[in-house]
């Protein structure tokens, strides 16, 4: 990487990157990309830099990593966009590319949508200033923007495979906090883990930038090693309020978020991690209870089966069933279905009640959605709707101590192990503890299996509760 001109001096230029971020309000990213970028920092610049580091003094040489968690609305994506900017244009990479070659500076987030916004930064920079729009080969398309400097920026989805085999000159990460994609174990780090090869042959910087969430993952981990004065210099990491680095944002509006969840607006906008949020299951507990490389069991005859729905209305969420039986002490689960949207609810009741039926089950437990909605047309298929006396938390809490000890035994469904992988635990002001699925995840299928569990096990409530937890947060009722 051989820049063309220093960062502050792009910064400075209405020519180059003068209109990406001007004024007063956007000093402290200014001042953190001109650090990162290994330049000096005046007296002030120190002093705002250390604030928001930990850090006395700049690196002084380009840093490999540059992760910023920043409160929402702090402008963290138009700086990363500016940082795009810079390197795709602004520096020399011909040196560590092949004949032919072209460099790729991806743009990754959880969804295409996402990543978007970090891309459309890069090119109204771009676009906007008198010298670097003219790099812009061609017309962009909604993916890639294709320089003369022979850097191709790219939107790619957050999956390990689609940063593979390509030549990286930087890499954007986008919302790494939020990165939660069903069918991975550890999204975050396998995508990461894959994206610094790519950077190795250019040693472009990596910038991942986030607001904060809970106390878990490759955000948490940069934070906890790296951010404060005996971290590596090369790897930095800036922390703080969306106010520290976007002092235009109303404070009234940030008063309200805060009036209305205290716990929510310390994350979104105090650049805190969140401490009432926490995990509730552990995926090796969770793998151990499966059955491999079974996907279903058979009705077994002299056995009562059992049955949840989680209904939905066909368009956003899933419908799924569980079916399970009590062998001794421990629940099985012997079936599965799950409708994603959009289908027909009528379609798939037909579906569930033969399914239900033909494990001579005639009464299916259910939550309260849609109220009379799902019981008439379960009703009009000979299969009798009830509603679960327990809420959904209830279920998953009661789910924590069976798993736990072994009680339940899985499909080998890997939709359901990562949902019940993905359910969070919060804790509420009063203690009042409550469980759903992350921001932007699923938890139908879990959900379904919890209803079947908390039926099958709720004549062991004492036991249970006395041997695995407290009584106001696990228990069992009846039906």
């Amino acid at each position: 990487m051989k820049p063309r001109v220093t960062m502050r001096q792009a910064l400075a230029d209405p020519q180059l990157l003068g209109g990406a971020l001007p004024g007063d309000s956007w000093s402290t990213w200014r001042t953190l990309l001109i650090a990162a970028m290994g330049e000096a920092l005046t007296e002030d610049e120190r002093a705002t830099f250390a604030a928001i580091t930990g850090r006395e003094r700049e690196p002084l040489e380009r840093v490999d990593e540059l992760w910023a968690i920043v409160g929402r609305r702090g402008g963290k994506t138009r700086a990363a966009g500016t940082l795009g900017a810079y390197v795709a244009a602004l520096c020399d990479w011909s040196d560590k590319l092949a004949t032919g070659e072209r460099g790729v500076l991806p743009v990754l987030a959880a969804s295409t949508s996402q990543a978007d916004r970090a891309f459309q930064h890069i090119l109204g920079v771009l676009e906007h200033s008198p010298l670097l729009s003219g790099m812009i080969e061609g017309q962009p398309t909604a993916d890639t923007i294709r320089l003369s400097t022979r850097i191709d920026v790219q939107i790619r989805p957050a999956n390990f495979r689609t940063v593979r085999s390509i030549t990286a000159v930087a890499a954007i990460c986008d919302e790494i906090a939020f990165w939660l994609i069903e069918g991975s174990k550890n999204p975050d780090k396998e995508i990461l883990a894959a994206v610094r090869p790519a950077l190795i042959t250019t040693r472009g910087p990596l910038m991942v930038i986030s607001s904060p969430y809970a106390r878990r993952g490759e955000l948490y981990r940069a934070f906890r090693n790296d951010y404060g004065p005996h971290a590596d210099p090369l790897l930095l990491v800036a922390k703080g309020a969306s106010k520290e680095f976007n002092p235009s944002l109303p404070q009234a509006e940030i008063d309200k978020a805060y009036a209305r969840d205290a716990s929510s607006a310390v994350a979104e906008y105090g650049g805190e991690f969140r401490t009432d949020v926490e995990a509730l299951l552990v995926r090796e507990t969770v793998e151990a209870a499966v059955d491999l490389n079974v996907m279903a069991r058979p009705r077994l005859p002299g056995v009562t089966h059992f049955g949840f729905v989680d209904p939905s209305g066909g368009s956003s969420d899933s419908m799924t069933l569980a079916i399970g039986h009590k062998e001794g002490t421990r629940a099985v689960i012997d079936h599965t279905i799950e409708k994603r949207p959009p289908y027909s609810p009528e379609a798939v009741t037909d579906e569930f009640c033969e399914v239900l039926q033909s494990y001579g089950i005639s009464r299916v437990t259910g939550d309260r959605f849609g109220g009379e909605w799902c019981r008439e047309p379960f009703r009009r298929r000979g299969i009798e709707y009830e509603l679960s006396e327990a809420p959904k938390s209830e279920l998953y809490l009661a789910l924590v101590p069976a798993l736990n000890s072994g009680r339940i035994v899985l499909l080998d469904d890997h939709r359901a192990v990562d949902q019940l992988v993905g359910l969070e635990r919060r804790t509420a002001r009063g203690g009042r503890d409550s469980v759903d699925h992350a921001p932007g995840g699923h938890d139908d299928v879990a959900n379904s299996i919890a209803g079947v569990v908390y039926r099958l096990l709720s004549g062991r409530r004492t036991e249970l509760v006395n041997q695995f937890a407290a009584p106001e947060i696990i228990h069992f009722g009846s039906y």
